[in-house]
């Protein structure tokens, strides 16, 4: 597994109908809906005093807009990478996360990278093309403070790697993977 080389900033993004209905979005393309916009605009604002250098985003349009509201009004450069797109969910793309989750008698949602169906992506893929695509950025532009934008699979499989654990995620708001020496935290910025 690739460890990046430093720390960096992360986003799920805002929310859209699918995520409000409690439903496995995957590769799915699910556009923001108000509520979800609402929520870049916010990250945004809370971002402001952030020097950023570069927004990074999944290719999914509820990834590319939220990056696309925080790059606009921080004046900040977008780039699209796969690298960061969400788990493929394969059959379960579309159903019921809870009843996925009584169905298999599971109580938490890390559980859930234990249950993927066969036709979608193993979870431990997850964490690693998106650790690689975090840390060749990082590599490329090694003074620039970089937020990557994607979803909530990739930042929990992310979590998962470098910090041992799971985090609560929540949409829209900017979140730091620190590193000191060997040792990763993740934590709410601002």
């Amino acid at each position: 597994m690739t460890t990046p080389s430093r720390s960096f900033l992360c986003l799920r993004h805002g929310v859209t109908d699918w995520n409000a209905q409690g439903q496995f979005q995957g590769r799915t393309d699910v556009p923001l809906n108000g509520e979800g916009v609402s929520q870049a605009q916010a990250a945004a604002l809370r971002l402001q005093n952030v020097r950023l250098d570069q927004v990074v985003a999944s290719p999914l349009l509820r990834a590319v807009q939220t990056a696309d509201i925080i790059a606009s009004a921080l004046s900040t450069p977008l780039a699209i990478d796969d690298g960061i797109t969400e788990c493929n969910f394969g059959s379960l793309e579309g159903r019921s996360i809870a009843e996925v989750m009584k169905e298999h008698d599971i109580s938490a949602m890390e559980q859930l990278a234990t249950i993927l169906p066969p036709d979608g992506e193993p979870w431990a893929s997850v964490s690693a093309r998106s650790l690689r695509c975090i840390g060749q950025w990082l590599d490329r532009h090694p003074q620039a403070l970089i937020l990557f934008v994607c979803h909530d699979a990739v930042m929990q499989a992310i979590s998962e790697a470098l910090c041992r654990t799971w985090f609560k995620n929540q949409y829209g708001t900017p979140f730091k993977f620190e590193r000191a020496g060997d040792v990763w935290t993740v934590g709410e910025v601002g």
